[in-house]
């Protein structure tokens, strides 16, 4: 089973036009630029960070174009540019380690990120990718510390047409992970998609309840079926970066959902996420309906965006 093979690539490039006519777009001006110069450098790593690529990033590309440019004589803007797509690919290319990986029956995906990420809309838009593969589908809501988000993820089912697994306010999250496991196991599930509470940095209790569900759903299935992804906001930008990299302290993420990438005009985002979490980009929203959902691909992201 392989959950990458159905990628809608035209939603993927669609996502990106907001990042291409702003920030990006200035890269259009900047290489019709004869001369590779000081002034030259400087706004291509201005152009950078204000994409929100971050200023390590930026500066570490910058930095290793200029190497280039020496080491391989280039004067043309033209032959710069490409080196850039290539340096910026070098970035992103981590993606390319597990995207065609087979995953054993039922994999369980627990969904991880801090409240108002998109986490729950992101859920949903994978289950309507995953249907879309004619595989089945088990949701667990085990974010039991909010009874809002148990019937956010209800209504979702109903709407989708799949199960969720649910118990009172204030269960046992583990539990609910127990469960919902275990019934994908029994019916024969392909899929079972677990929802977590918002960890908030600080919060070091609820940071331990999402180790927890971590450890029993690798107890429960096969321990390479079992996937934390974690959904980071597109629009918070390096505010977003900084709560996600909290996350990694508690638990190892496989996975990252960039939900809202459509509503942001600084996709460098996604750069500045490999960058500094070296954690793969495997899905990215691309607008507010269950079926606006691409996997990442690199090329055509940096195509999408420069070109």
């Amino acid at each position: 089973m392989n959950i990458f093979k159905k990628k809608n690539p035209e939603k993927l490039t669609n996502s990106l036009e907001k990042t291409r006519t702003s920030f990006f777009g200035q890269f259009g001006d900047l290489f019709k630029s004869t001369e590779l110069n000081d002034q030259f450098w400087e706004d291509l790593e201005d152009t950078l960070i204000s994409a929100d690529t971050g200023i390590a990033a930026a500066e570490r590309v910058v930095s290793g174009m200029k190497d280039i440019v020496k080491t391989k004589k280039i004067s043309s803007s033209q032959e710069c540019f490409k080196e850039l797509e290539k340096e910026l690919l070098k970035i992103l290319n981590l993606n390319k380690l597990n995207l065609n990986e087979e995953i054993e029956k039922p994999a369980v995906f627990v969904m991880v990120g801090v409240n108002g990420a998109g986490k729950t809309t992101s859920i949903a838009k994978l289950t309507r990718l995953i249907l879309d593969m004619e595989l089945t589908v088990i949701l667990g809501a085990a974010d039991t510390f909010r009874a809002a988000a148990v019937e956010q993820l209800q209504i979702w089912g109903q709407k989708l047409g799949v199960q969720v697994i649910a118990q009172a306010p204030g269960a046992d999250p583990g539990a609910v992970a127990f469960d919902t496991i275990g019934a994908a196991k029994s019916r024969g599930i392909d899929v079972a998609i677990i929802d977590t509470a918002g960890r908030l940095q600080g919060k070091s209790n609820l940071m331990e309840e999402l180790k927890k569900i971590s450890r029993i759903a690798k107890r429960e299935s096969v321990e390479s079926s079992v996937k934390i992804i974690l959904t980071i906001d597109g629009t918070t930008g390096q505010n977003g970066l900084l709560q996600a990299a909290e996350f990694t302290k508690f638990v190892e993420p496989d996975g990252i959902f960039l939900s809202k990438l459509d509503g942001t005009s600084r996709g460098g985002i996604a750069i500045a996420i490999a960058d500094q979490l070296k954690i793969p980009i495997w899905f990215i929203g691309t607008g507010e309906q269950p079926e606006d959902i691409a996997v990442f691909d690199p090329e055509l992201f940096i195509s999408g965006i420069i070109d």
